[in-house]
């Protein structure tokens, strides 16, 4: 009788699957050929956007328009956008409602979200039938301009908070990361006498933080550039969100609006000042994403895939 010796892989040094190819030094190629092009895709447009944006009238008008190779720094456009105000306070009231909207959002969403996760919820099953009905049926734009408006809440904040406050998709993703949360956990928190929020807040939530942050992103991102809502609802000047201001700047072609003193000063050129919003606008979303981005993949996959 002989012995069969089973050889283990080595450390550091994973056995691939049996079904996956081992890579050619071609495939890495072009791989790697792949990644760096669609990284220069994405880069290179913000690295035109933000040249112009920092560019004299005399080096956009050697470029012909967008600056690719800078010439000096000239921040002339942005202090001519701040010093109207209007920038500034459309920044503040994004601020304000991506903030006042996320918080709010993922409240709603996450006690949806375990309410159907359970069970033992009452008429669960009707409910979840219920959200889910827009994924088949996209409600009317005029019934939500009449319930907005019939509401008072036009020209308010709250008419870009409210309307988009829950999204199925969050909802299901949300739900589906609940559902995989160990049940003996939750019938022991229940013997204990814990009641439904605070196991909620105790257990689930606690184990629930990467998806949490990544709905939490993709309400941040959604309210931030909230732009349609804006332009149904919101009439007055001093409530546009930078969206909206963007939009008046690049497709208006409204020129900004600068306090008194500035009278004879030059104005830095049209395309500077549109880049310079543009970046205002996309800055703080890039800021803010690689602080969870280590929770983005593993967020939504394990929200989203089951089994």
């Amino acid at each position: 009788m002989t012995d069969t010796v089973v050889r283990k892989p080595r450390r550091g040094h994973q056995r691939r699957p049996v079904w996956e190819e081992q890579p050619t030094p071609v495939g890495q190629a072009l791989k790697a050929t792949l990644l760096t092009l669609l990284v220069l895709g994405v880069l290179f447009p913000l690295w035109v956007i933000l040249v112009t944006s920092l560019s004299s009238r005399e080096t956009i008008a050697r470029a012909g328009g967008l600056v690719v190779i800078p010439r000096g720094i000239d921040t002339s456009a942005y202090e001519t956008i701040f010093a109207g105000g209007a920038v500034t306070r459309a920044l503040w009231i994004s601020t304000l409602v991506t903030v006042i909207g996320t918080a709010v959002a993922l409240t709603v969403t996450v006690l949806a979200a375990y309410g159907l996760s359970q069970p033992r919820s009452l008429g669960y099953r009707w409910l979840l039938a219920y959200f889910l009905l827009p994924f088949l049926i996209y409600p009317p734009l005029v019934p939500k301009y009449l319930v907005v408006t019939g509401l008072g809440l036009k020209d308010t904040i709250w008419a870009l908070v409210l309307p988009p406050a829950i999204s199925v998709f969050n909802l299901v993703v949300v739900r589906g990361f609940f559902q995989g949360v160990p049940q003996e956990l939750l019938d022991s928190a229940r013997i204990d006498g814990a009641s439904d929020f605070r196991t909620l807040a105790r257990i689930v939530l606690p184990l629930s933080r990467a998806v949490v942050a990544v709905v939490g992103l993709f309400y941040a991102v959604s309210y931030w550039n909230v732009w349609f809502d804006a332009l149904l609802f919101i009439d007055r000047n001093d409530m546009y969100p930078i969206q909206r201001v963007l939009q008046s700047y690049l497709l208006a072609g409204q020129a900004p609006h600068t306090s008194g003193g500035t009278t004879g000063v030059t104005m830095p050129p049209t395309e500077a000042i549109k880049m310079a919003v543009v970046v205002l606008t996309v800055a703080p979303i890039v800021a803010v994403y690689p602080f969870i981005q280590r929770h983005f993949i593993r967020g939504v996959l394990i929200g989203a895939v089951k089994g």
